[in-house]
């Protein structure tokens, strides 16, 4: 039970955010720069007797996470704040890179045509549709997309490891996580949709979770 604690406290969490969009802006002050350090604690935690370089790839990730938060929550006073959280996220996928590229190598992870083609598939429609609209920020944003889609193609490979369990949360995970910047790319750049902070915060938030989940289920399988 009480390695359940850490991730009813992120939900919670995450559901005052939620909430917090339509009643009460303010709250998000302090909801949306804990939800990340919760995740961190339940991970160091979890895996406090797990000795693994695949490790710290995951808490750089978070950190990087959580400071594009912090960042993006200023976006709306200075538009410079809008690139520097989009490149404190290309650090944080760039780290998950990494931590998914590790567990490839571990358990020798062939490399998937049709996933490489279901990603390129998917870049390629984002970035016809975003494009018109992009203006001086078409470079960072086209940038951003290939690491974040090279992020996905590698969380999809851990589901053909041995451990599948802990690659299908994390596969599930890395999904919410294209899926919330994606939306997020299409509110800002395309089109505004009603309640698009709820959706693109509440898939944000899971993605991050499962991610975290899978990679503690992965490192401590790894242990035993």
């Amino acid at each position: 039970m009480k390695r359940n604690v850490w991730i009813v406290l992120f939900l919670l969490i995450l559901a005052f955010h939620l909430i917090s969009v339509t009643v009460n802006e303010s709250i998000q002050l302090i909801t949306k720069p804990l939800l990340i350090p919760v995740l961190a604690v339940y991970l160091l935690l979890q895996t406090r007797s797990v000795q693994s370089n695949l490790k710290p790839w995951i808490l750089l990730a978070l950190f990087f996470s959580w400071v594009g938060d912090i960042l993006l929550m200023f976006e709306q006073q200075k538009p410079i704040f809008f690139l520097l959280g989009l490149s404190a996220f290309l650090l944080a996928q760039v780290c998950y890179i990494f931590f998914f590229h590790g567990i490839r190598m571990r358990e020798y992870i062939r490399g998937n045509e049709l996933l490489l083609l279901l990603v390129l598939v998917y870049y390629a429609i984002l970035i016809s549709i975003l494009s018109p609209y992009l203006g001086k920020m078409k470079l960072p944003v086209q940038i951003y997309g290939v690491v974040l889609s090279f992020m996905w193609m590698l969380a999809m490979h851990t589901i053909l490891g041995k451990r599948k369990r802990a690659g299908l949360w994390m596969i599930i995970g890395a999904i919410l996580f294209v899926t919330s910047d994606s939306l997020l790319a299409f509110n800002k750049f395309y089109a505004r949709f009603e309640y698009a902070e709820t959706v693109t915060m509440l898939t944000y938030g899971l993605g991050q979770l499962f991610i975290v989940y899978g990679g503690v289920l992965y490192l401590k399988s790894e242990k035993a």
